[in-house]
């Protein structure tokens, strides 16, 4: 029998069989609570730098299921030439990216409070992409591993004469170079279907609140 909140009526007389089918139906009902006890990464992608960043989640049993597709930095850009053999300073390192291992397994039983960064590390440009993912029985923790770019290529030399200024990077060139690799994260869809479960809604709000923070 369904638990129904009307039941024993008042000043009903006392009837075991009724009060042990609402007892049952109100357990029934708290079993039936999804509780989050997993965070679990399927796949983590490294995609070029003009691809946008992606990132998926999923709720399968008592787990949390993340997949990511996260952009490599652009190369930095290359010095300009100077006069009589200057060299041109490198160019400025790529926006970093963002990618993960499995998380660790939290303690049963216990819905999650929130997702949390933990840190965002700057890796070499040859290495892949990285996110762990943990839970610690109340709170889903991320740490990132971004690739930076491959540093951009020496100024040729300079046409023989008078020493001239070394070519250097104008503050405009920085500012188009900077611009165009942090909206790499702009193109990110947030998750826009609500969960009817709210723990899982919770997290889709916290992906969602991430995602914004790092759209420039």
């Amino acid at each position: 029998m369904p638990f129904d909140p009307t039941k024993p009526a008042n000043n009903a007389p006392n009837s075991s069989a009724e009060m042990r089918a609402q007892l049952n139906g109100l357990k029934d009902l708290i079993d039936a609570i999804l509780t989050i006890t997993d965070a679990q990464v399927d796949g983590v992608n490294t995609v070029g730098p003009g691809n946008p960043a992606s990132a998926s989640v999923s709720v399968i049993g008592n787990t949390l299921h993340f997949s990511f597709d996260l952009p490599q930095g652009n190369d930095g850009m290359a010095g300009s030439n100077g006069s009589d053999g200057a060299q041109g300073p490198p160019g400025n390192d790529g926006a970093q990216g963002p990618p993960g291992n499995d998380g660790g397994e939290g303690p049963p039983g216990q819905p999650f409070a929130q997702a949390v960064v933990d840190s965002v590390n700057t890796l070499d440009p040859w290495e892949s992409a990285t996110v762990d993912v943990s839970f610690d029985g109340s709170n889903v923790h991320f740490t990132f591993g971004i690739p930076r770019g491959n540093d951009g290529n020496n100024g040729a030399d300079g046409a023989n004469g008078s020493d001239g200024a070394p070519g250097e990077v104008s503050q405009q060139q920085l500012d188009n170079a900077i611009s165009s690799t942090s909206s790499n994260t702009n193109s990110v869809s947030t998750l826009n279907n609500n969960y009817a479960d709210t723990d899982a809604e919770e997290l889709r709000q916290k992906v969602n609140e991430l995602i914004n923070a790092l759209r420039r």
